[in-house]
């Protein structure tokens, strides 16, 4: 995934399994915050599509950096002007939205240096995202409810203290929810050694622009990005979720982004096909406008190693 202002070149397909504790009917998932075209906030929630919106991106911070929060046309962080998300934030919640904050990206600057940085990193986002205290949180007062991990450079080292010293958090009252977004082929690259600690309640495994772990069956020729193809509302709900959705760790469909999903009425399409009787334990992730073509016996591979 990466900034808006590289989304005509690099917003491939994604396709994505959540390993997720817990019941439920299968939802969608929504990327919002990399376009200033897609509504706001408040406004994603209230379509009643999505069971969680994921805010992209917190794109620096860790080594030496000051963190800083990328929200493309939304707001300027520099002069404290997302502060105002607060109230979408808990209009969402409300809702029985969950509203977590995604790090990293495809774009920006961060890294790890050590067990101290992911100590030092954690407590920032405790204090300024969570549960903390902090004289200048970036969204304001509002608590959101976890941190995804899409690590997709700088270095795989330390993320599985980050997960760590995030999750001891949970033991001063609300939960933190942990997430992540691997590439598809196992073990992830940058983010396969936080996965083993065991401590994420989602992951959404990256079937995209990834030739051993594609799906080939769909129209690859998507305008304006480079690598992987679209796959049809009809593909997705014939094809594809009648062969995933009877596992026990199905739960749905992420989509990326929201924008996207405004042009298309992705969700809203296939939101009919979201069974209503299966486990919510898992989720199959999808880009809405440039979604991955998956070969069906390689995906399951890579689904099934994830699914272990």
């Amino acid at each position: 995934m990466a900034f808006r202002k590289k989304a005509l070149q690099v917003f491939l397909p994604l396709v994505m399994l959540l390993l997720v504790m817990g019941s439920n009917a299968g939802g969608i998932a929504i990327y919002w915050g990399q376009n200033g075209n897609e509504g706001t906030l408040a406004e994603t929630c209230g379509t009643g599509n999505y069971e969680f919106v994921i805010l992209a991106f917190l794109a620096t911070f860790g080594g030496g950096r000051t963190p800083m929060i990328n929200l493309a046309g939304h707001c300027d962080p520099y002069s404290n002007g997302c502060t105002g998300l607060s109230s979408d934030i808990k209009s969402c919640q409300a809702k029985g939205v969950k509203v977590m904050l995604s790090i990293g990206g495809g774009a920006g600057a961060y890294s790890l240096d050590s067990s101290e940085d992911a100590r030092q990193v954690a407590t920032y986002l405790w204090n300024n995202y969570l549960g903390g205290q902090s004289s200048s949180r970036p969204l304001g007062p509002a608590v959101l409810d976890g941190i995804d991990f899409d690590i997709e450079g700088g270095s795989n080292q330390h993320w599985d203290d980050l997960a760590r010293y995030l999750s001891g958090y949970s033991n001063r009252g609300k939960k933190v929810y942990l997430t992540a977004a691997p590439q598809c082929p196992f073990p992830d690259a940058w983010v396969g050694g936080a996965l083993m600690t065991g401590l994420f309640d989602y992951v959404w495994v990256q079937f995209y622009n990834n030739p051993p772990c594609q799906y080939t069956s769909g129209d690859a020729s998507a305008p304006d990005a480079a690598g992987s193809g679209f796959i049809p509302v009809s593909d997705l709900t014939s094809q594809v979720l009648p062969a995933i959705k009877g596992s026990a760790k199905y739960g749905g469909v992420m989509l990326w982004s929201k924008y996207y999903d405004d042009q298309t009425d992705y969700s809203a399409s296939i939101k009919k096909a979201m069974s209503n009787d299966v486990l919510w334990y898992s989720w199959f992730y999808v880009n809405d406008l440039y979604a991955t073509a998956l070969n069906t016996f390689q995906m399951y591979s890579c689904y099934t190693n994830y699914m272990l």
